[in-house]
């Protein structure tokens, strides 16, 4: 079974949205993706670093799903970083209240000699030189390099950020990172273009509508699995990525056939994530509860077309 690395922050978070708002809770793309490919039973090291604030139940947290947190650094003369902010009624849209970098001002990621045999990385959303330099310090290439990332890196580190693309085999941005990056308004003209930057592989994240998987010669379509109510959907992004990392990780074929099914994992557990605030929804998850949502995605995308239909 091939072993997952992932470079993401460990945080704190403050969340208001229509249904209520939180004091400083875990959060941070590192959590939200470890947290989310335990469930594929891989093993998972996680490099990150926090401050002196952070408490140790969440330490116990972690390692409570069987993450390997010897490559979280812990500065005692530093606060952890903290973000908080206010979604819209429509939970697409949200207003940034507080970011305070704190301890990811001047992170230098270290690579511990039991991670230099990564089968899969996770590139979480950082800033690309940081991601650039730990692809840089593993000694040897993993199976797969999957990265995420944002349009703030687009406006203020454009070149630098294509840098760290152009090592990659699985870029993850959302539709309108996608037309930033791309400068085309249409998703699959805009796809191809980015295709030719370096990654194999393209996923486009719709939110509640789902996501696309490109490469050069195929498109797949999945949709987002119909929810009663979203609470939080802080850190469905990364959920869905862990998700989707985890599943890979485990059957060890990066085929784009398998994609297609790894792109269903994330989306399932994408799904526990906005059913509560930051974490709480994805940390302890029932096995049967996933393979149900596996089910309810399948039925919801099966159809029989008549072949003796007329046209």
């Amino acid at each position: 079974m091939n072993n997952l690395l992932v470079v993401g922050s460990v945080a704190f978070d403050a969340i208001e949205t229509p249904y209520g708002k939180t004091d400083k809770i875990l959060g941070g793309a590192g959590t939200y993706i470890t947290l989310s490919a335990s469930y594929y039973g891989v093993p998972i090291n996680l490099i990150s670093v926090v401050g002196y604030d952070f408490p140790d139940k969440y330490f116990t947290l972690l390692r409570g799903h069987n993450i390997n947190i010897e490559g979280v650094e812990m500065k005692k003369d530093q606060k952890t970083f903290f973000w908080s902010g206010k979604y819209h009624n429509n939970m697409n849209q949200r207003d940034t209240l507080v970011t305070e970098l704190n301890v990811l001002a001047d992170f230098d990621p270290v690579v511990p000699t039991k991670y230099q045999n990564a089968d899969v990385l996770m590139l979480g959303n950082l800033t690309p030189i940081i991601q650039r330099q730990v692809i840089e310090r593993l000694e040897k290439r993993p199976k797969l390099i999957a990265m995420d990332t944002m349009n703030f890196w687009m406006n203020i580190m454009h070149e630098e950020l294509l840098k760290t693309i152009k090592l990659v085999d699985v870029l993850i941005i959302n539709d309108e990172e996608t037309r930033q990056l791309s400068g085309e308004y249409s998703l699959i003209v805009g796809a191809k273009k980015i295709l030719t930057m370096g990654p194999k592989y393209l996923i486009i994240k719709k939110g509640e509508h789902g996501a696309l998987l490109f490469d050069k010669d195929n498109a797949f379509a999945a949709p987002a699995l119909p929810l009663e109510s979203v609470f939080d959907p802080t850190g469905a992004g990364d959920t869905f990525a862990g998700g989707f990392c985890g599943y890979l990780a485990n059957t060890n074929d990066f085929s784009f056939a398998n994609m297609k099914n790894a792109i269903i994992a994330g989306t399932a557990m994408a799904s526990f994530a906005v059913e509560k605030f930051g974490t709480e929804g994805i940390q302890w998850v029932k096995y049967k509860d996933i393979r149900k949502r596996f089910s309810t995605l399948e039925k919801i995308t099966a159809f029989n077309f008549p072949s003796n239909i007329e046209v």
